[in-house]
């Protein structure tokens, strides 16, 4: 594996022994990784062919879904339903992988169309917090003017603006006892943290870490946390990788620009990642948060 090592902390997390293993390839532009735990299965997007593939260690990768409305990013709620970022749907959906069921779950905001729908996570009280930049939409057919995170509550069937001061949120997780909410903002070349607020918003955000673009091609764009706070985020060169201060601890140079990434496997130790054209994946010494 090619690391670039800035402490040598990284060696807590990583070997950089370990092999940064391709295990699928052939696609136009992979996205939203999400392990599926009860068929120890990776479903992903395929973004530009409208497509989902599941991938599995026993029969490599086969196509899942098709049309997907062009989705993004995926997760899954814990009744066991797939959450879909719908790029071209303007919205998220949910879809029941036990009767394959595909429901809208949320779609406008205060009337107006919601611009495109790119990663999501779910909160443990069961709320969904997703991005919603224009990536996947016209300029000339946006019905809002500013791009927001947002809080869905199933429950109340209310959506919540949260933040809207990002010039691109993309990825977005939350640490393990879901006290702060990371949020990448892609234009900016960095990744945020807002506490997390007894009911469920947001508090002042402050800039964690940043990126350097001369490291390589990429920009933030999926992030993930594991249980000791330590962030991994898609970024110019590859994976960037801070400890919970924000300290850059290293980066796990991908051959292919990285998209996303997310836990895989039952020890949650197996990080996939998204990148163009291809899956990849690399374990870990520790393992990712439950909710991912």
């Amino acid at each position: 594996m090619d690391l670039i090592v800035y402490s040598p902390d990284i060696a807590r997390i990583i070997d950089a022994d370990e092999a940064l293993e391709q295990v699928a390839s052939g696609f136009v532009f992979t996205e939203g990784p999400v392990w599926d735990s009860k068929r120890a299965r990776l479903v992903f997007s395929d973004i530009p062919p409208n497509r989902q593939f599941q991938w599995t260690e026993a029969d490599g990768a086969s196509l899942f879904r098709e049309p997907t409305a062009n989705s993004n990013g995926l997760t899954m709620d814990d009744d066991g339903n797939q959450l879909n970022c719908e790029h071209s749907g303007r919205r998220v959906s949910k879809l029941g992988l036990d009767d394959g069921s595909l429901v809208p779950v949320v779609s406008h905001y205060e009337g107006k169309r919601l611009n495109s729908p790119n990663d999501i996570v779910v909160h443990s009280s069961g709320a969904l917090y997703f991005t919603d930049p224009p990536y996947g939409v016209k300029s000339e057919d946006r019905e809002l003017d500013f791009q927001g995170v947002y809080r869905y509550d199933p429950k109340s069937d209310t959506l919540t603006l949260l933040v809207d001061d990002f010039d691109r949120p993309n990825g977005l997780a939350f640490n393990d006892d879901e006290s702060v909410l990371y949020i990448d903002d892609t234009a900016r070349q960095h990744v945020r943290a807002f506490p997390v607020n007894p009911y469920g918003t947001l508090g002042e955000g402050r800039v964690f870490g940043e990126t350097n673009p001369s490291v390589g091609s990429g920009a933030p764009d999926g992030v993930k946390v594991d249980v000791e706070g330590n962030v991994y985020m898609t970024g110019p060169g590859g994976i960037w990788i801070y400890d919970k201060t924000g300290k850059p601890l290293g980066v796990i140079k991908t051959p292919e620009v990285a998209a996303n990434l997310g836990w895989g496997d039952a020890d949650k130790k197996t990080l996939f990642i998204t990148a163009t054209s291809s899956i990849y994946r690399v374990r870990t010494k520790i393992a990712g948060v439950r909710r991912f």
